[in-house]
């Protein structure tokens, strides 16, 4: 299922260009080039928002979109975060991993972008 990658995602869509020129000379790292285990700062949209407990624990998981790719973003004992929509821009800071080859980060610091 999450290997799937529907239109939206297909960097070249219409909408990824347009998100990756919005997002570009932010002072951020494209998701496509954010380097594994490094400390980066990332700015896209978010696409899903979804609840899905982690060993007995409520995580909050969103997907992040640029335009150049998608992590995924867990913040784990949380059940809902306010601002953290489908649709919302953020930015967040964190490390980048790898799990089950999916890439994500774990308790980012975020701001929304207006």
């Amino acid at each position: 299922m999450r290997d799937r990658i529907s239109a939206w995602a297909n960097p070249d869509n219409i909408e990824a260009q347009s998100l990756r020129e919005a997002y570009e000379g932010k002072g951020c790292t494209r998701i496509a080039d954010a380097p594994d285990r490094q400390v980066v700062s990332l700015r896209g949209t978010l696409r899903t928002v979804t609840l899905r407990p982690r060993g007995g624990v409520p995580a909050l998981e969103a997907e992040l979109f640029d335009g150049s790719g998608m992590v995924t973003i867990i913040w784990l004992g949380r059940r809902r975060i306010a601002g953290i929509v489908p649709g919302r821009s953020v930015q967040v800071d964190g490390r980048v991993g790898v799990q089950d080859g999916v890439r994500v980060l774990y308790n980012p610091r975020y701001e929304l972008i207006p």
